[in-house]
């Protein structure tokens, strides 16, 4: 019977112990949020530019030396640099790539922690009538790193949140690039859809005089259909600009993160885009290419694995002490544990790391390589749409708006050849439509080559932080943290 009350009471020690041990620990709660899409649906739609936030917001870019964005106004409506800081603000992939910058740096921050220590028990009975006191042993082990893995650990997971802020500044990069291009593409339909108006107009005046000339009989009714066929067809082409327009407003409405049915008033231009000047500009793209820069990144975190790997082959103490019991005499528990690395050696995981880092070697060297071809084939787009249009501009163009005119003096004096008429108002609109295409295509190329060339100095990520608009993407500005740990 005595046998049994130290049994439980030894029970009892056990269970009080691991359940100040548990509380001690101090674990995190699991807390469930739904996900919840017409929440969202109600803030997208509720969603406007709050210029007071966005003033806020440059003001932390100027800060950090980002003399490249421009002062913000919503008086007169939007323009394309506006609208740039608007996608910098808003912009919905830089959000999603700012929250995995956030798992990155929640990683970073608790990296190179100790294990957890090691709570164990042991308990024996012996149940033969001779049977001796109830047996127990109580230990808590310790791992103490002195491979120095921990503080490997911890780099590595710096080098790894440093790549994401490399990709966060490679997506701002290209998504001003980008609200560039849609914009220079929507003042591109809207002025199309101007000329086609102002097309449609001239051709039924055409129309109206050839039906005067048909009900006088100089003209044949077949020669005459050709007229309405024609502004039929050209009113047709107007609801397909119409569409097109409507297309690239939702489009360049969705760069810069606002609904689709925003009513912004959106100021149609074409954005300068001037490529920067380089005595070596592959040395320029090397060194300020931000897709290039992430690669570098990248290579860094495999860099930091195979260290990682190699430091793996050096052993860890494991320390134990405890307390215990047997045959009613009372102990003292002292052990240490050491791996010895004579047949494993973590050869696997250095092999794979060393793969690894080939690979992105690799990667980072092809990416080099298809950024210069893409960089020379776009110097080569720009130079033959900075002649096409500059012949358009100079030579074509005019040409037709002088015939236009000439046209228009024979009509007044009563002599009207309508065929040569609207000839000539077909050619005038192919002629500035086509001049609207060469200048998109110029300002196209002008913006990749800026954009395959850099910002010219290594960027930090736009400090966006507002964590009560969850619609609005979140990283806090610790790339200096970053550095200051490594």
């Amino acid at each position: 019977m005595r046998h049994s009350g130290w049994r439980h009471t030894c029970v009892a020690r056990s269970g009080l112990a691991v359940g100040a041990l548990v509380f001690l620990t101090g674990c995190q709660q699991y807390e469930q949020q739904p996900l919840d899409l017409t929440a969202h649906r109600s803030t997208l739609n509720e969603r406007s530019i709050e210029v007071g936030r966005i003033q806020g917001f440059l003001e932390r870019l100027r800060e950090l030396g980002a003399e490249a964005l421009y002062p913000f106004s919503f008086d007169d409506g939007l323009t394309p640099a506006e609208g740039e800081v608007v996608a910098l603000f808003y912009n919905a992939d830089l959000r999603e790539a700012r929250l995995a910058a956030g798992v990155a740096l929640a990683n970073f921050e608790n990296a190179g922690l100790w294990d957890d220590p090691e709570f164990g028990f042991d308990g024996a009975e012996i149940l033969s009538p001779s049977g001796s006191p109830f047996e127990f042993g109580l230990t808590l082990n310790l791992t103490i790193p002195i491979s120095g893995r921990l503080e490997v650990e911890k780099t590595r997971a710096g080098a790894a949140y440093e790549a994401e802020l490399r990709r966060i500044v490679d997506a701002e990069w290209a998504t001003r690039a980008d609200v560039r291009r849609s914009w220079a593409s929507w003042t591109v339909a809207e002025e199309r859809l101007r000329l086609l108006r102002e097309a449609i107009a001239q051709i039924e005046r055409i129309t109206a005089i050839t039906d005067r000339l048909e009900a006088g009989g100089e003209l044949s009714r077949v020669e005459s259909r050709l007229f309405q066929v024609e502004l039929a067809d050209r009113r047709a082409a107007v609801a397909e600009a119409e569409l097109d327009a409507t297309r690239s407003r939702i489009n360049l409405l969705g760069l810069m993160g606002l609904p689709a049915d925003a009513s912004v008033e959106l100021v149609p231009a074409l954005p300068t885009a001037d490529p920067p000047l380089s005595d070596d500009p592959l040395r320029r793209l090397i060194e300020s290419n931000t897709e290039l820069a992430v690669r570098r990144a990248e290579y860094q975190v495999v860099e930091e694995a195979l260290r990682l790997e190699i430091r793996k082959q050096y052993p860890d103490i494991t320390i134990g002490s405890g307390y215990g019991s047997e045959d009613n005499d009372d102990r003292l528990i002292l052990g240490f544990s050491v791996p010895i690395p004579i047949f494993n050696r973590n050869r696997a995981g250095i092999a794979e790391a060393r793969a690894e880092r080939d690979v992105s070697r690799a990667a980072a060297e092809t990416t080099f390589e298809r950024l210069a071809r893409e960089l020379t084939a776009t110097h080569a787009v720009l130079d033959a749409a900075r002649t096409q249009r500059s012949q358009f501009e100079s030579t074509i163009v005019p040409m037709l708006e002088a015939q236009a005119e000439e046209v228009e003096q024979i009509a007044d004096l009563g002599e009207v050849d309508t065929l040569i008429l609207l000839e000539t108002v077909q050619r005038q609109l192919d002629a500035k439509s086509r001049l609207l295409e060469l200048q998109r295509a110029e300002l196209d190329a002008s913006v990749t080559i800026a954009q395959l060339l850099g910002p010219g100095e290594p960027a930090d990520p736009a400090p966006v932080s507002d964590h009560n608009d969850k619609n609005v993407a979140t990283v806090e500005d610790a790339s200096s943290a970053v550095g200051g740990e490594r």
